[in-house]
């Protein structure tokens, strides 16, 4: 029996499933709702208040996040009315962050405020609220924050606590001194943070970004973004590989990724140095009078033919010991326990992605 239930949104009759959010359903049947405080990974919140929908019979319009669909309820939201609240709304959050160029936006592509603020058509004219001008807290190897932008969504908070349940982070103050801290106000990397960069990729605002990809403006060209595997362990985590004129600046985790779901351990999201570093290999190296010495593939590939079958013949099969590489493909892993168990008759292969 099928439980589904009917509701009407702008005109149309969409179905539903009890306990759905008129937020969700908007976003299933793909009708725009503004949001800052939103992630669908998170609990409804409420805050920004810009996914305010009319419902036929309430006096105000409530935010659709955290209102349930209910049977024969009549939705709209599109109106005259709304756009003027969530114009007003944008601009004043707008009013308090700082005139100068957001970093994300300039060195990324653009972030969910100033994509708003476009969508808009606002800018921080009308209301010229203060600025904080709290300091950048430049300490984090990994992150940039930067409190001026911060909108007071706690996105940031609430993704450390519900999704990655480290509670690293808390919300403090009140009023004009609300901010992000850790528990007793001591550094990020003296607190419970795995480094996840959770809080970065939900912030909606320039508040807090990678730090290994801002400040990558003077490299022209369009950030362009490559689905993929991580290539650390055997999880099999989805990311983004972000790159502007062939060079890789940055990985994002991807939120529909089957296995991790949005989620990254720290070498995941930080550790990928390795892709742009000058020692990278670029052709085999043979040892030489001490010395390794680069060589052609089919010399290489001769002295290491020589080099097994004399090992095997002096010292016996268990002599060999095989280690693929975590970054190695499947199939080049496959291959090589292939190679160590029917060639060199050993059973000696492991791998660094094994758990």
């Amino acid at each position: 029996m099928s439980t589904e239930k009917v509701m009407n949104l702008d005109g149309r009759n969409v179905s539903f499933q009890p306990g759905e959010t008129v937020l969700e359903v908007a976003r299933r049947e793909e009708t725009f709702v503004p949001t800052l405080c939103w992630d669908e990974r998170l609990d409804p919140y409420g805050s920004c208040r810009l996914c305010v929908v009319e419902v036929e019979g309430r006096r105000i319009p409530a935010s659709s996040c955290t209102l349930e669909a209910e049977e024969g309820m009549v939705v709209r939201t599109d109106s005259e009315k709304l756009r003027r609240m969530q114009t007003t709304l944008v601009e004043m959050v707008l009013s308090e962050n700082p005139g100068d160029e957001c970093p994300r936006c300039r060195d990324i592509g653009t972030c969910e405020v100033h994509e708003l603020a476009e969508q808009f058509d606002v800018g921080r004219e009308r209301f010229l609220g203060d600025i904080s001008n709290a300091s950048k807290e430049d300490s984090n190897p990994f992150l940039l924050r930067d409190y001026d932008r911060c909108i007071s969504c706690y996105r940031c908070v609430r993704i450390c606590a519900e999704v990655e349940g480290d509670y690293a982070i808390t919300m403090t103050g009140r009023g004009w001194n609300k901010g992000i801290a850790t528990a007793f106000g001591g550094p990020l990397m003296g607190s419970e943070c795995t480094l996840c960069g959770q809080c970065i990729y939900t912030c909606p605002t320039g508040a807090l970004a990678d730090k290994k990809m801002v400040g990558q403006g003077s490299i022209p060209g369009k950030v362009e973004e490559t689905r993929s595997i991580c290539p650390y362990c055997g999880t099999g985590c989805s990311i983004n590989l972000h790159a502007r004129d062939g060079k890789m600046i940055g990985v994002t985790p991807a939120l529909d990724g089957p296995v991790n779901e949005g989620a990254l351990c720290v070498k995941g999201q930080f550790g990928f140095d390795f892709v742009n570093s000058d020692d990278r290999l670029t052709m085999p190296l043979v040892r030489k009078d001490g010395q390794l010495t680069p060589v052609s593939w089919d010399e290489a590939l001769d002295y290491t033919a020589q080099r097994f079958k004399s090992i095997r013949a002096e010292h016996g099969p268990k002599a060999f010991y095989a280690i693929a590489s975590g970054r190695a493909p499947g199939e080049g892993a496959y291959m090589l326990q292939k190679f160590t168990r029917a060639v060199m008759n050993s059973n000696q292969v492991d791998n660094c992605s094994r758990a």
